[in-house]
């Protein structure tokens, strides 16, 4: 089987997948929607960054694909109910960059309240600015969380070792770490908070979420972080706050138009303003995070594609079943109907294999059933499945 993994990857994904018999082609670019269709035929895995889009037009030319990889945090670069219904499943990596985005935003954090870029700017234009004017510590300050889940909650652990008072804002409950204290409204944090850093995913609700309404409610002269999505942010709003002073600085690692390939043209009505950090996308983008989130994601995209193993995927059921060290395996994605494991289990047993273990999920209108059996199940067991009017395929595996 083949796999095609684009947007430079780390190797370590193509040793894990070259190791599983896979033959395996790396790209350092990501590609168009016309680009992918064209080379999609024949690829069996699929793995990407944030910057290439797969939609239901990729997939509809997508016939042999089995499995895709987003080697990153968000999933929303792909039509997962399109991914879902033909049978593809979508793993991605929720907790391997988390550190280096929380990293980013406590150091962007720094730099802003001493508004080290520009002191940096000046001294490389010769200028010996000693002044400090402008610059304060954060210990004491108040930082405001919106979004306070596996970075929020990170970033909010970090910031109370470093003196940082925290409350932040969730639509969803989450457990408060440390000391830090949750916000009733969004209002009520951005009144409070001298630092705002935005963590929410990039579900369509979230776009535009940040506009000139709620820049101006934040406390004047106060900060502003984003290292979540581009979209979820007015960068023209934005920019007429800093220049009115109302926001004493603002550091994005994410925007709404990104290039497309390394050395692209950057274009953003935030250039130029002072004690702005603009930064290429790379909150997640150390060697460490990198790394593990290769290892992650093609092992995960390896143990669906060989064994059938859905765990922690974002779009199909997830079943948890154990590696594949003996006997034989059968998988059966289906509609989410009454009486299908029951039609699954009667098949088995008049074929007279012996069962040796079964896992089964549903997930809205699938589900997915597992079955291990000692010796292989008779090809009319299969046929019988991959014919019923439930089925979305049915595959099988030998360790």
């Amino acid at each position: 089987m083949k796999a095609l993994l684009l947007e430079n990857i780390h190797p370590l994904a193509v040793e894990i997948l070259t190791g599983r018999g896979f033959e395996v082609e790396l790209l350092s670019h990501s590609m168009s929607e016309d680009d992918l269709i064209a080379a999609l035929p024949g690829v069996h895995l699929l793995g990407i960054r944030s910057n290439t889009h797969v939609t239901e037009r990729v997939l509809d030319h997508a016939p042999d694909l089995l499995g895709l990889g987003c080697f990153c945090i968000g999933t929303n670069q792909v039509d997962l109910a399109a991914a879902a219904a033909r049978g593809i499943g979508v793993f991605n990596a929720p907790f391997s960059n988390t550190r280096s985005v929380v990293e980013l935003v406590i150091a962007e954090i720094v730099m802003l309240a001493r508004r080290l870029a520009e002191k940096t700017e000046k001294m490389h234009a010769g200028v010996w600015d000693k002044s400090a004017k402008g610059s304060h510590e954060i210990r004491g300050r108040t930082l405001g969380i919106v979004g306070y889940g596996n970075i929020g909650t990170q970033l909010s652990n970090l910031a109370e070792a470093m003196g940082l008072r925290v409350i932040f804002f969730d639509t969803a409950d989450r457990l408060a770490h440390g000391n830090a204290r949750r916000m009733r409204t969004l209002d009520e944090l951005l009144e409070q908070a001298d630092v705002v850093s935005l963590h929410v995913d990039g579900r369509p609700g979230n776009a535009g979420l940040f506009g000139a309404e709620q820049f101006s409610k934040m406390k004047p002269r106060s900060l502003f972080v984003n290292a979540a999505r581009g979209m979820v942010v007015d960068t023209e709003a934005l920019r007429e706050q800093i220049l009115s002073g109302h926001i004493a600085g603002a550091a994005l690692d994410v925007f709404p138009i990104e290039p497309k390939a390394q050395g692209d043209a950057f274009e953003s009505p935030l250039r130029g303003l002072d004690n702005v950090i603009l930064t290429p996308h790379v909150g997640g983008s150390t060697q460490e995070a990198q790394e593990e989130i290769g290892y992650f994601v093609a092992n995960k995209l390896a143990g669906f594609a060989l064994e059938g193993r859905t765990e922690l995927s974002v779009d199909l059921p997830a079943v948890a079943a154990p590696a594949l060290e003996s006997g034989h395996r059968m998988g059966f994605l289906h509609v989410n109907v009454p009486g299908v494991l029951a039609e699954v289990n009667q098949l088995v047993a008049d074929s007279g294999a012996n069962v040796t273990g079964q896992f089964l999920a549903t997930q809205g209108e699938q589900g997915y059933v597992v079955t291990d059996t000692s010796d292989p199940l008779p090809d009319a067991v299969i046929e019988k499945l991959a014919a019923s009017a439930q089925a979305l395929w049915v595959r099988r595996w030998s360790a």
